[in-house]
């Protein structure tokens, strides 16, 4: 499978919120959106990763679960987004479909170099911007993304992550970064899912899709 370019990180102050923002996001021409809930039970993960695979499914979007390996294989996700506190990748590729894909966040290089040996399928390297929500994590900003990129032997997708705007998208893929996630920009204007896809030259009818048999 392709690793799109731009990844929609879902959020709301509900799980509600989370889903309505899904749907704004695949009508808005995401290809790929991440379910990136917190503090909520396994038993409301699952309704609500449910649904949001019924709002992909329509859409055709591919969507990534956070963190959940178990759910992710349930609603049959296109796969996992695993956080550094959680799972080894190692231990959960057995239990997923043989085409879910398994994502992992490196906060440097040596963070990617290891997710590599676990063979993850895509890194989102971050944060690009230091923000409240990560201030205790450096800002790797330009110059990191070009370090850690020129550093690394890989085909593997590197998404760049944290507080991105389309202002930064042009300055990031010089750095030899693959894409970028982002989840205020867009949740903020969902139209600008397609400056991004512009910028990122991530063309929907460009990419190859994964269908259920």
């Amino acid at each position: 499978m392709i690793i799109s370019k731009l990844h929609y990180i879902s959020q709301g102050n509900t799980p509600e919120a989370h889903l309505e923002n899904i749907q704004k996001a695949c009508t808005s021409g995401a290809e790929l959106v991440q379910l990136h809930l917190t503090d909520v039970s396994d038993a409301k993960y699952l309704e609500i990763a449910k649904a949001a695979r019924e709002i992909t499914f329509h859409f055709q979007t591919r969507l990534i679960i956070n963190s959940n390996y178990k759910i992710a294989k349930d609603v049959k996700a296109e796969g996992v987004h695993l956080e550094k506190s959680d799972i080894c990748p190692t231990v959960v590729r057995p239990d997923l479909y043989s085409w879910q894909i398994i994502g992992g966040t490196a906060n440097t290089l040596e963070d990617c170099e290891s997710l590599i040996a676990k063979n993850s399928d895509y890194i989102i390297l971050e944060p690009f911007k230091s923000s409240t929500k990560n201030s205790s994590t450096k800002a790797l900003g330009l110059d990191g993304y070009t370090a850690i990129s020129n550093a690394l032997i890989t085909e593997k997708p590197i998404i760049g992550f944290g507080d991105i705007t389309t202002d930064d998208v042009t300055a990031i893929l010089e750095t030899g970064i693959s894409g970028v996630a982002v989840s205020d920009a867009i949740t903020e204007n969902f139209d600008s899912i397609k400056q991004f896809n512009l910028l990122l030259k991530a063309s929907a009818t460009g990419e190859i899709r994964h269908t259920f048999e």
